[in-house]
């Protein structure tokens, strides 16, 4: 009994993940970028969890949400343009999932 290993699929499946995973990222970092471009930067509250290695005071917290809310006034792209950047954010999102949605429809339907 030989075992014969199908290099050309073993590639294709190497060049598949890889860019899937460069368009995933790719999409995802701009998105963010947009995001904060249009002066809204992400702010998460942090959780409290029992056994978390550093948990963010609520001082903290305040003080990111007043940092973020200051760099957001101070952001000298006009009206038009913030909003032309987050529709640009939300459209990097969307193909973002669309990336990965297409990625789980090969796996599912192949």
């Amino acid at each position: 009994m030989s075992i014969v290993i199908n290099w050309l699929a073993f590639l294709e499946v190497l060049g598949v993940a890889l860019a899937g995973t460069l368009l995933v990222v790719g999409f995802y970092a701009t998105g963010l970028r947009m995001l904060v471009r249009a002066g809204r930067s992400p702010v998460v509250t942090p959780a409290e969890f029992t056994d978390a290695i550093t948990v963010i005071s609520e001082k903290q917290a305040k003080r990111a949400a007043k940092a973020a809310a200051k760099a957001a006034k101070k952001s000298p792209l006009s009206d038009g343009a913030k909003r032309l950047a987050l529709i640009a954010a939300f459209g990097c999102f969307a193909l973002c999932a669309a990336a990965v949605v297409a990625g789980i429809l090969l796996i599912v339907l192949r």
